[in-house]
């Protein structure tokens, strides 16, 4: 039989994410164009989706003790995003799912599901960066990682928000059944087969204003000094501190150190300029004071895990190659 796959809905429904595994799974087919998969979408009752229409699932929770993998699709309303509760039927099944050897995998807020059933005890997991907070917050003993794409923890796998679902299912496909059928199924759903890189070169991190008191003045004069060389001294004598007082002090408002904190508003600024300009990668480097381009290079991978050539092309592609259909990635 043919590895069964049950989709799990729940109130709340966060459509692209149902899409997202039913379009994959049913895409991976063997070299004879065999479907390699089947997909159920199951649940306790017709939920509701985020976008307004009404889902009628054609199958029960049933479907989950016969499924070999289970998905959660995300979810942006309903107790396990907002108190961390979840019906109990919901919860015994998706344990009992787990008990038996399923794999089990969520998409985006999905997670919260797993985690409201205690599936993600312990365990590392990811979610969409813009529910760090909350999800974060209502589920502390998860290991979360919000930076990364997805996280295969072998029998559980999650991954980030919406398009990080494709990254998800098609790994698993590449898991399943090797590179060449998950590369034929990313074909054939005309997406990469792989993505550089993880959450963090997505989320939106601008570069702050800085007002008022404290180590705020002195920051702000910072920020418009970024493409020159400023030493902890200099900015210790403009805040009129000394260098000890002005670095616990700067700690205790930001979190981070001076140097910490200036090498993150440089790659931020690099950043913008990567995707606001046409300037060449050295002269970014430049203005973000960052000196060369193997210095920002260096930096953005430490703390983006991608280039800036490969940044620039996912957030400023050539529109002219674009709607010429030339250079995108599944020709590469």
């Amino acid at each position: 039989m043919k590895h069964l796959i049950a989709i799990l809905v729940l109130e709340g429904l966060v459509p692209f994410d149902l899409g997202t595994p039913t379009q994959v799974f049913l895409s991976a087919r063997d070299d004879d164009e065999n479907r390699l998969y089947r997909v159920r979408v199951c649940g306790p009752a017709p939920v509701i989706a985020e976008s307004g229409f009404t889902l009628i699932p054609e199958y029960g929770l049933e479907q989950l003790a016969e499924a070999d993998t289970v998905i959660v699709p995300g979810i942006h309303k309903g107790g396990p995003v907002t108190d961390g509760t979840l019906p109990d039927e919901v919860r015994e099944a998706l344990v009992a799912a787990a008990a038996r050897g399923a794999r089990i995998v969520s998409i985006c807020t999905g997670a919260s599901v797993l985690a409201a059933a205690g599936l993600l005890d312990g365990r590392p997991a990811a979610t969409h960066w813009a529910w760090a907070e909350r999800i974060g917050g209502l589920y502390p003993r998860v290991r979360w990682d919000f930076d990364v794409l997805f996280v295969d923890d072998g029998d559980v796998l999650t991954s980030a928000g919406v398009g990080a679902g494709v990254d998800l299912c098609l790994h698993i496909v590449r898991s399943d059944h090797g590179a060449a059928v998950a590369n034929r199924t990313a074909r054939r759903c005309v997406v990469p087969p792989w993505r550089d890189g993880g959450q963090a070169q997505f989320i939106e991190r601008p570069v702050p204003d800085a007002h008022g008191s404290g180590t705020e003045p002195t920051r702000a004069w910072v920020l418009d000094r970024l493409a020159d060389p400023v030493t902890l001294e200099e900015m210790a004598g403009h805040a009129r501190m000394s260098v000890r007082t002005f670095t616990r002090r700067f700690r205790d408002e930001t979190g981070l150190s001076p140097r910490q904190w200036l090498l993150r508003q440089r790659v931020e600024h690099a950043r913008i300029l990567l995707e606001s300009t046409d300037l060449a990668v050295e002269s970014v480097a430049r203005r973000a004071g960052l000196g060369s381009a193997t210095a920002l290079r260096q930096h953005m991978h430490a703390t983006i895990g991608v280039a800036p050539s490969a940044y620039r092309r996912t957030f400023r592609p050539d529109l002219r190659a674009l709607s010429s259909g030339r250079n995108l990635p599944m020709g590469q």
